[in-house]
């Protein structure tokens, strides 16, 4: 027993100094902000950069935190919501856009007043949120199968675009005119043309499968999909569709965001760590360092902008829910 727990022991030791590994990538734990009263599942982030304010979904809370960041403390809570899932800030006009698995609805909130302006109705399991400042339009995956587009400025639908099964994380391309999203049910990465409003193709992640989220390098023209089953990235070439390379990673991941400046990613695993890859050139990676993190902690946020990585740790056990801020260096 005791040779057991010196293994143990020994296991977190290495896994630390390999986070703090001179030279090496490393993420630095700043800020802890805790979340007294939150219960279930934490989904996905936004930020308001000029306001200091990150906002999160407390899926299995049924409210949306509101969180200071100069002060460190939450500062309010949109409650009766419907195991909100995502939403998007949208800083021109001082909106939130908060999407809802339960009934379907993404609500629009004054991020002022916290007045609900009005609601997108998909139904059922509204989802990842994406908003594209150029159009000034907010897509949100919903349903069976489809991704909605939402008139940012008045909350109204505008559309839809059909697919094969349930949109999971999705990303929309800056210089170009697709959409690229995890359907993982079709065991497929769709991608869809803007203009036509209609899937173009469907990629396959090399055998791997539950593709949950995804990054996006568009200037190396290289797509990012993390998978649970097996537990692995695939690198995907947006020009073709083939397989670059995939890498092995740790379990359950919910996010993973590409760092340009320092051509990283990082994959946040509820196996409770951040895999951070370095990105060699477009075509070949490996994985730097795991940093340990916590049990269940999968979601969070990159700011490039800031040099910071949001990550959400869930109640469990003796680990009270709070959203850490890392200092990626």
């Amino acid at each position: 027993m005791k040779q057991l727990t010196l293994s143990i022991v020994i296991a977190i030791l290495a896994d630390h100094l390999a986070a703090a590994e001179p030279g090496g990538p490393r993420i630095e734990l700043k800020q802890t902000i805790p979340l007294p009263g939150v219960e279930g599942r934490i989904d996905h982030f936004d930020l308001d950069a000029a306001g200091e304010r990150l906002f999160v979904c407390a899926l299995g809370n049924n409210t949306a935190e509101v969180l200071d960041l100069r002060k460190g403390e939450r500062i309010y809570s949109i409650s009766g919501l419907g195991a909100p899932q995502s939403l998007a800030y949208v800083p021109e006009l001082n909106r939130l856009f908060i999407a809802n698995d339960k009934g379907g609805l993404v609500n629009m909130y004054d991020a002022k007043s916290w007045q609900l302006l009005g609601s997108a109705d998909f139904q059922d399991d509204a989802d990842n949120v994406r908003y594209d400042s150029a159009t000034k339009q907010i897509f949100v995956g919903f349903g069976d199968g489809g991704i909605g587009v939402i008139n940012a400025t008045d909350g109204k639908r505008a559309g839809s675009i059909k697919l094969a099964a349930h949109p999971e994380a999705f990303a929309l391309e800056r210089h170009g005119h697709r959409i690229f999203a995890n359907v993982p049910s079709a065991h497929q990465v769709a991608v869809i043309d803007r203009d036509k409003g209609e899937v173009i193709s469907a990629w396959k992640s090399d055998g791997a499968a539950a593709n949950f989220p995804m990054a996006l390098d568009e200037a190396n023209h290289r797509l990012f999909i993390a998978c649970r089953n097996p537990a692995k990235l695939v690198v995907l070439n947006t020009d073709s569709g083939d397989t670059v390379t995939t890498l092995d990673i740790a379990g359950d991941a919910d996010e993973v965001f590409y760092d340009a400046k320092r051509r990283r990613l990082y994959a946040i695993c509820g196996a409770g760590s951040v895999d951070i890859i370095e990105q060699t050139d477009s075509d070949h990676y490996k994985l730097a360092v795991k940093v340990p993190t916590a049990n269940g902690a999968r979601t969070g946020l990159f700011v490039p902008e800031r040099d910071d990585l949001f990550i959400a740790v869930p109640h469990r056990g003796t680990q009270a829910a709070e959203i850490r801020r890392y200092q990626v260096r």
